[in-house]
């Protein structure tokens, strides 16, 4: 598509001269039509978006007519329109098409790249924002969440979803840490660092002291997390903590998490059955960050060879302390298994790969441990959509991909550009060093169709070889770029290590086993790889980075991926949103496209997706050979990947990054730590940069049952009797009686309500405890519990502290998990309506405007809606005006059937299936249960994530 030109072309009003270096590239057509506008190719229509919560039908988000090409899905449209457009809800400036937003975006590249002398021509900036419209538009790829936020619009053009802090062993530095994590959190991104160059608990101060060690302080970086919501959103931040394993404190570190976690099962397994205010209910820690453990290559061969390992002292460097490596080692494995916490890191693995050490190491990785550079720095991150480069004939269009590449990668190079960065020191590094990650999604999607097993040497190897490419061409366009407007500037310091990596990445390509789909696309990646060696030599690199491989968790919605990241299919059979409202659960458009890359007749296919459809497995489907049962694995399912098949994918494509991977490797619940062991020590040997694990139900999650045996609470008061007296009496009550206990969370605060009555009914105490706040709030809600107390027992009638406290604002709010009380706007306006609805009789309840879920379908159903109406055009009612109506989906016979109505996103449907719960979080927003992403979650249903964007 393009190429760089050593003097200007003629082509249009031109120049460049003020950048010294060749006149700038010239762009070639690979998509768009010369004289025909991107849009005109497309039919385009009008839609409704009304996004409710789906489990009580309140509305979440709504903006009518919004215009989008007829062949995006309804939850693409959904999620672009309410993550995406800008402008005041319901007014006249918020955009309303999707022209309006990819125009917005593209805009600012095609004038940033003509300012800053990108292109020969003002011809060729212009075929440069037509290609990189008709891309977007189409769905090829999408730039990450805060290029679509923010470029553009009035807010700070901040491009970047990634960064890594640093802080030094300073309290000037830690508090510093503390306040750039906040604004990072406050603009919806998220941020790590390594917290090993603060001393250890068991090293001395300047004033003779001892200090406090980083675990300390990683208890006020949490709750500062914890309090500060990404964006304003519902989600909270996300952050990622890193600790060297030659720490003195290692084992304290990774402790943390494994500590809370038994500490939550305990109080949930208990029930509270304590005194007020017992000593040993304290607030549960350190859960908004991601813990890892750097580990050196000196410490996996110490664990090998079962010796010792020094700890080493930060301020003097020298050995305080000596552990056996192997014990270790298990310590780590052991609270992974626990908890899922801490993942591993391979420091010198991540060190040999480094091109800029002359600038300094690299010592940690963003949240989801995809970004690895130098610290102080962000990464601006794009994905490509596998899919749209496999054509018909079932083969990977390799050249196209190499071209697309090679834009892709020209445009984020001139988001640096006119970027904005939320610290000084961060700013200068990016643009320093230019830090890019060019990355992909549906690869899961696109093994399959092409008849590849996930884990197989074939789906391996062209994994790696598409990885190798991508890589390969974004480094030949960025040493282009550096010939056109120059290296980046820490490039010549560190020319030597950077053309070191290269040859590294050149000779991995080398190595890789080939098989008939993967030659072609190996064959031009060897090319590209010479070629780019060839220019680098010539002209340096203009990105310091330039490939990771991200979650791809929202924008591979907004392209309507099947598959995230490297990650594989999660199910076979998946929910999908109608135009005309409604939902089906349908087979995955792979499977038949696999089938017949297999050699599969159509009648064939057509049974085999039938049975797929009604069993959700391949297992035993008519007509299908055994052999093949393997390239329809999937993450969960009755036939699930092997934890090491995830691994071995990793291994293949991890030397054909600059980065690393942003993926969780699920195991069984059955799962042993020496399992875990194994997992972590084979990540070393294969070559990984890090690794996380994930043993299902390793972690409490969200209590979702309030069925708990009612407890007994005896009080330390005898029973008075009642004196009539003209001043109110206290009623007390007696020493045993009857109560129930009710576990919650309010918007990810989790806690439990115990409320005891006189034996001749009627509420005479309550008791509140919550598991995840402060410890002065916990005080607090002891207090407010006894004063709400006597206030019964001397008689103030339960319904007027009903009227008091619901409808309270304040945190935490949002979702619950109680099915008769979906949103609360506080702690307390949950508990009062949770108490009216146990303790207060209907006609009570009915005045106050509060009812059970049952009586609320009761209501429903009771309603004659079209009563005196006359007759009700239903297909005018339909939730997408001008539509097509759901009935002109096309679908393969046999593998669409009705959604149940118990479920509302993929992962319930697989639930469902499977007959056990899937351990993943409900969204704040929605309601819906999420499905991984990564090392995240995602929300199926309005595109919300767990902390990466």
């Amino acid at each position: 598509m393009t190429e760089t030109v050593g003097a200007a072309s003629g082509r249009g009003k031109r120049s460049t001269a003020k950048t010294g270096k060749q006149a700038g590239l010239t762009v070639e057509r690979l998509y768009t039509t010369p004289g025909v506008h991107p849009y005109d190719e497309v039919t385009w229509e009008r839609r409704d978006v009304v996004m409710t919560n789906w489990r009580d039908g309140t509305v979440n988000f709504e903006q009518r007519g919004v215009e989008f090409p007829d062949f995006w899905s309804i939850n693409a449209t959904n999620i672009v329109t309410s993550k995406y457009f800008r402008g005041a809800a319901g007014s006249p400036q918020r955009e309303s098409s999707l022209r309006q937003l990819i125009d917005r975006v593209v805009g600012v590249y095609h004038r940033a790249g003509l300012e800053h002398g990108y292109f020969a021509t003002d011809e060729d900036a212009d075929v440069f924002a037509q290609e990189l419209t008709w891309m977007l538009l189409h769905q090829v790829f999408s730039f990450n969440s805060p290029v679509w936020f923010n470029v553009g619009t009035s807010s700070p053009q901040q491009v970047s979803a990634c960064f890594i802090l640093a802080v030094d062993d300073t309290m000037e530095s830690i508090l510093n840490w503390y306040r750039e994590e906040g604004l990072i959190f406050k603009g919806g991104s998220g941020a790590g660092l390594n917290l090993s160059r603060i001393r250890s608990s068991k090293e001395l101060l300047s004033s003779g002291g001892t200090a406090s060690g980083p675990v300390s302080f990683m208890r006020g970086a949490d709750a500062s997390a914890g309090t500060i919501k990404s964006g304003g959103a519902t989600r909270r931040a996300a952050k990622m903590v890193v600790l060297d394993v030659d720490h003195p404190d290692i084992e304290e570190f990774v402790a943390t998490k494994a500590k809370e976690e038994a500490k939550i099962r305990v109080l949930r397994d208990a029930g509270f059955d304590m005194d007020l205010g017992g000593s040993d209910i304290t607030s549960v820690q350190y859960q908004n960050a991601n813990n890892s453990v750097r580990v050196t290559e000196e410490f996996m061969r110490a664990v090998e060879s079962d010796s010792e390992f020094g700890l080493r002292a930060r301020m003097t460097g020298e050995v305080i302390d000596r552990v056996p490596a192997k014990k270790l080692f298990r310590t780590i494995a052991q609270a992974a298994w626990e908890c899922a916490d801490p993942g591993i890191q391979y420091d010198s693995t991540i060190n040999d790969w480094h091109t800029c050490p002359e600038s300094g190491r690299i010592s940690a990785s963003n949240p989801c441990s995809e970004y690895m550079h130098l610290d102080n720095s962000s990464c601006n991150l794009a994905s490509l959509n596998l899919l749209k480069f496999l054509g018909d004939d079932g083969q990977f269009d390799a050249a196209r991909f190499q071209k697309a590449v090679e834009l892709i990668i020209t445009a984020m190079d001139i988001s640096i550009c006119f970027a904005d960065f939320p610290t000084e020191p961060i700013a200068d590094t990016t643009r320093k060093f230019r830090q890019l990650g060019i990355g992909y999604a549906n690869l899961g999607a696109l093994l399959m169709a092409t008849g590849h097993a996930y884990d197989s040497e074939g789906g391996q190897a062209l994994a790696a070889s598409i990885t190798s490419l991508m890589t390969g061409a974004a480094y030949k366009r960025s040493a282009e770029l550096a010939g056109v407007v120059g290296p980046y500037e820490g490039y010549a310091r560190n020319a030597e290590a950077h053309q070191r990596v290269m040859r590294k990445h050149a000779a991995a390509n080398d190595d890789v086993r080939t098989f008939a789909a993967s030659a072609p696309v190996h064959k031009l990646a060897t090319k590209v790889w010479q070629e780019s060696l060839a220019v680098g030599a010539r002209n340096g690199w203009r990105n310091a980075q330039a490939s990771v491989l991200a979650p791809t968790g929202t924008i591979g919605l907004m392209m309507d991926c099947d598959t995230t990241g490297i990650e594989p299919d999660l199910a076979l059979v998946k929910f999908k949103k109608l135009v005309g409202g409604g939902s089906m659960q349908i087979v995955n458009q792979t499977v038949p496209r696999a089938l017949a890359k297999l050699g599969y007749q159509d009648e064939q296919i057509e049974a085999i997706v039938e049975y797929v459809g009604e069993h959700g497995h391949v297992i035993d489907a008519p007509g299908l050979r055994q052999e093949h049962y393997e390239v329809f694995d999937c993450a969960m399912g009755e036939r699930s990947i092997a934890p090491m098949g995830h691994v071995r994918m990793m291994a293949a494509v991890q030397p054909f990054l600059s980065g690393a991977i942003s993926k969780t490797v699920n195991m069984p619940e059955e799962a042993t730590v020496e399992d875990v062991e194994k997992i972590y020590m084979e990540g070393w040997k294969l070559g990984l940069k890090a690794l996380a694990i994930y043993r299902d139900n390793c972690k409490v999650g969200q209590p979702l049952s309030a069925g708990k045996e009612a407890r007994k609470t005896e009080t330390a008061e005898a029973a008075a009797p009642v004196v009539v007296e003209s001043r109110p009496v206290r009623r007390r009550l007696p020493k045993k009686r009857p109560s129930q206990t009710v576990s919650f969370t309010v918007g990810g605060a989790e806690g439990y309500l115990t409320a005891g009555s006189y034996p001749d009914n009627g509420l005479g105490e309550i008791f509140v405890k919550l598991g995840k706040q402060g410890s002065t709030l916990a005080g607090v809600m002891d207090a407010f519990s006894m004063s709400i107390s006597v206030g019964l027992q001397y008689g103030i009638p339960l319904e007027f502290y009903v009227s008091k406290f619901s409808n309270l604002r304040f945190e935490p709010a949002g979702m619950t998990d109680d099915p008769d009380v979906r949103i609360a706007t506080s702690v307390l306006d949950y508990l009062f309506r949770r108490l009216a609805l146990d303790h207060l009789p209907y006609e009570k309840r009915a005045e106050l405007g509060i009812f059970s879920a049952e009586e609320r379908s009761a209501q429903v159903a009771a309603t004659d809606y079209g009563a005196g109406f006359g007759e009700v055009d239903m297909e005018g009612l339909r939730s997408s005006v001008g539509a097509a109506p759901a009935e002109k989906e096309a679908e393969p016979t046999g593998s669409a059937a009705p959604a149940p109505v118990e479920v509302g996103s993929s992962t319930e449907l697989l639930e469902l299936r499977l007959g056990k719960a899937a351990d993943a979080p409900l969204c704040m927003t929605c309601g819906t249960k999420m499905r991984p992403a990564g090392s995240c979650y995602l929300c199926e249903g309005c595109g919300s994530t767990s902390g990466c964007s």
